[in-house]
């Protein structure tokens, strides 16, 4: 029986090479995901043990309970620096900084971008980096820059060089070129060093320090020294060795790629389970071609189980085939990413390619497993076939009763989740989210089962159109439902891929337009002034809007949070004077106009749970922990603009370590302009980190986080289409291959080569676009229940049915069936015909 099965691929490779790329896909995906993140968390694992391995103990100061970061003081280091075992000790402060190239343009990716201190020893070298050019600098106007920065930006020792912090940008000579193993700049990013003195006046104070870095002596124990150290320190510092440190962010950098692995797995997942369907619809058609020859093994003596065992033996060699091909194709894709990963906007570190032994088992459990579990039910129904009628018969029907036995569970299921998900909606929250994917999968399921039965009245609404092509078209329609089982497995490649975007379409859809309704409607600036990178701007930067030509608002955005009424509420800071000239908010009660005299505005929902009202007074707790009360001005409707509590600037700085500006609003005269955009970049000219929006990208900057979502299911409906099209051809050409004698007939009756093309062709587009009409009416019930389950917490929330793009989608199916069918309508209309007549 293994020959037998093992001659029968050989028999249909052609056939079977379908079935064996989706598979491969599949377990590309998961091998490819595995060995993706085993690599990337190994390279950064080792990139942390080189950046610490300089570093044997680390003293880090942390904020104290008043939210500021008090660092080190030069005593501190002077008796870390003393201690037994101590060689060096040196003092360390960073924070964030920008450098602009020649043409002012930002160098390094923004959130990796950062300075530090020169801190040289008594040798006056700094062992944290190596200088092949120039040397660290030793004085206020001098910085050194990284090697990978440098290089970028077209600069040498000597050269100036514009650097931005969080204030204006100033210019400093080159004093060096370093190299170094921090992760900022392993990270994509840009370092700077300063001299110490201007270090700390930049990110902390005068002789302070965030961190010392300390060398022991030979013959030290690194973690009796941290031990030691550790007893001089404030309760706000901590001592660790390198080791630890380096295994810290390493286990940080296995935490994000644990999380992208996650998403990854999901789309092998989506790629898997549509390859089933394929799988499934494979062998049913095989089997149905092989059912003389399965009658004769039974007549011959073969029993049941051997016959099954003979079919899923031929499944289990096919699973084994994919995932070694699957497994190289993963590989190789981590081999492209690592080596494109530099114009993504990030770098790789570098490091081997890793492949694990799990890597490998699971990639074989996955496609040998999958491929034999799709092939379980075909081989069971070709076993359960009596020899004499199977042999009478070049069919293998389904019974009756499986067919009504799977409609009426298809039909209860597919109601169940429909009741499911309209609970879930109802209810809301996350219990209500919970149900609404439950629900989703209960119908999923049964319009999977009920597909076969609908395919025959979806044609038939068809029909007419059909009709009107011709004599061909008429055959394609009757052709569509000969074999429902077989419509239905085909068309479910693209129903799943279809329900889960049109569900992601509607519900992104409607939020964007919800949110970029509510942006537009309350934010009435012209520019939104951010700094890249999300690092934060500082008081200059609106001073400097301020004396700008044509500028007559300018609106800050401070956030913070302070506790009011016993829970921590997020806080917008703002300049009350601009504020409501740049940003409208709807107010229910009070007036905004009370924020200038220190009262406080809160938005409805929060002021309802409190039992709030205009004029009460709030107790509240500030960031540095001191007490007072506020009182409520004004009740607002709830947005995604601004923060739940609204407070004047005046009212928070008294109480914050540092400010921090996240946004600044600007109102010109005349609107958005050509002049006025100049005039506000001109007024910050010079400062690389620091990017300016017009309308257009405040609506994308509040709403962009949703067509990043809906670009990624994009991607999962671009791998559906591709399983899709290898089981439509699969199907196609099983197909020609069983109606061989009829094309033969239909040829030597006047039906020439163009028409048995398109009737084939036809064929195809209707499967298709079958299977994307039942997706896109699913997808866009359950786009509905999931929306019901957040609309009371997203103001101006209403369904919004994109048709515009649900007619791209079923366009996209169409010519996924018209591609699909090209060698199938090519290989019946080269069909001889008296081969094909003569055929049985």
């Amino acid at each position: 029986m293994l020959r037998t099965a093992l001659r029968n691929i050989l028999t249909h490779k052609a056939r079977l090479l379908m079935t064996l790329l989706a598979v491969m896909l599949g377990v590309a995906f998961v091998s490819g995901s595995l060995v993706f993140t085993d690599t990337l968390a190994n390279a950064y694992r080792n990139q942390a043990a080189k950046g610490y391995a300089h570093v044997d103990v680390e003293v880090r100061a942390y904020a104290s309970g008043s939210g500021e970061n008090p660092g080190l003081s030069r005593k501190a280091l002077d008796e870390i620096a003393g201690l037994d075992g101590v060689a060096e000790a040196a003092g360390r402060v960073y924070g964030d900084a920008s450098v602009a190239d020649k043409d002012g343009k930002l160098l390094g990716s923004a959130l990796f971008n950062a300075g530090a201190n020169f801190a040289p020893g008594k040798d006056g070298q700094d062992g944290l980096y190596v200088f092949p050019d120039g040397s660290g600098p030793t004085e206020a106007g001098q910085v050194a820059l990284d090697k990978a920065s440098a290089a970028r930006g077209g600069y040498h020792v000597g050269d100036t060089v514009r650097v931005a912090t969080k204030g204006p940008a100033k210019t400093y000579t080159l004093s060096g070129i370093f190299t170094t193993e921090d992760s900022a700049v392993a990270d994509g990013g840009s370092l700077v060093l300063f001299d110490t003195p201007v270090a700390q006046r930049l990110y902390l104070k005068p002789d302070r320090y965030q961190t010392v870095t300390v060398t022991a002596a030979p013959g030290a124990s690194n973690t009796e020294l941290a031990a030691t150290i550790g007893k001089l320190l404030p309760d706000y510092a901590e001592a660790q060795t390198g080791r630890q440190l380096a295994n810290q962010e390493a286990d940080l950098a296995e935490a994000d790629a644990s999380n992208l692995n996650s998403m990854l797995l999901a789309f092998a997942a989506v790629a898997l389970v549509v390859s089933v369907f394929l799988i499934a619809n494979t062998f049913t058609m095989l089997a149905a071609q092989r059912t003389r020859e399965l009658a004769l093994l039974r007549a011959v003596g073969a029993s049941r189980k051997q016959v099954t065992r003979s079919v899923l033996a031929e499944a289990m060699v096919l699973g084994a085939l994919a995932s070694v091909a699957g497994l190289a194709l993963g590989v190789g894709a981590t081999v492209v990413l690592r080596s494109t990963s530099g114009g993504l906007g990030g770098e790789f570190p570098d490091g081997p390619v890793i492949v694990t032994s799990t890597t490998v088992i699971v990639a074989f459990a996955v496609g040998v497993l999958v491929t034999m579990l799709a092939a379980w039910m075909p081989a069971r129904r070709a076993a359960k076939i009596p020899p004499v009628a199977a042999m009478s018969s070049v069919h293998l029907p389904a019974t009756t009763k499986s067919l009504v036995l799977r409609n009426s569970l298809g039909g209860l299921l597919t109601l169940l989740g429909v009741a499911v998900s309209v609970q879930g909606g109802r209810a809301g929250g996350s219990g209500g989210g919970a149900l609404v994917g439950l629900g989703a999968i209960l119908a999923l399921v049964g319009v999977m089962l009920l597909i076969p039965l609908l395919s025959r009245p979806a044609v038939a609404a068809v029909r007419p159109l059909l009709r009107a092509v011709g004599i061909e078209g008429t055959l394609a329609g009757q052709n569509a439902v000969r074999n429902p089982r077989r419509t239905g497995a085909t068309a479910s490649a693209l129903t799943i891929g279809l329900t889960l975007v049109t569900a992601l379409t509607v519900l992104g859809v409607t939020l964007g337009q919800a949110v970029d309704k509510m942006t537009t409607d309350i934010v009435k600036a012209d520019y939104m002034v951010t700094a890249i990178g999300g690092s934060g701007l500082d008081a200059s930067a609106v001073a400097a809007l301020r004396k700008a030509e044509g500028v007559n608002a300018v609106s800050q955005e401070q956030p913070a949070s302070m506790r009011l009424g016993g829970s921590l509420q997020p806080v917008s800071g703002v300049t009350p004077a601009d504020f409501q000239r740049a940003i409208h908010l709807t107010t229910v009660s009070g007036s905004l106009g009370t924020l200038a005299r220190g009262q406080i505005a809160v938005a409805d929902d929060i002021a309802r749970s409190n039992g709030w009202k205009t004029g009460d007074s709030v107790p509240v707790t500030y960031d540095d922990a001191k007490s007072g009360k506020l009182t409520v001005g004004a009740v607002f409707e709830r947005n995604t603009v601004v923060s739940p509590v609204v407070v004047s600037t005046d009212v928070l700085e008294p109480h914050e370590a540092e400010s921090v500006i996240s946004r600044i609003y600007v109102k010109t005269d005349g609107g958005e302009s050509a002049a006025n955009k100049r005039a506000v970049v001109d007024a910050l000219a010079g400062n690389p980190a620091i990017e300016i929006g017009d309308r257009q990208d405040i609506r994308a900057e509040f709403g962009g986080f949703i067509n990043t979502a809906l670009n990624v299911m994009y991607g999962l409906l671009a791998m559906s289409l591709v399983i899709a099209v290898l089981g439509i051809v699969n199907t196609l050409a099983m197909s020609v291959f069983e109606r061989q004698r009829e094309i033969g007939m239909l040829r030597a009756t006047g039906l020439d080569r163009r028409r048995v093309k398109r009737m084939i062709r036809l064929e195809a587009v209707v499967i298709s676009v079958f299977g994307a009409a039942i997706g896109l009416g699913l997808g866009a019930f359950l786009g509905w229940a999931v929306g019901e389950t957040v609309a009371s917490s997203v103001p101006g929330y209403a369904l919004v049915l994109p048709w515009g793009r649900f007619a791209l989608f079923l366009l996209l199916a169409a010519l996924v069936g018209t591609l699909a069918a090209m060698w199938p309508a090519r290989s019946a209309a080269r069909l001889n015909m008296l081969t094909a007549i003569k055929n049985e």
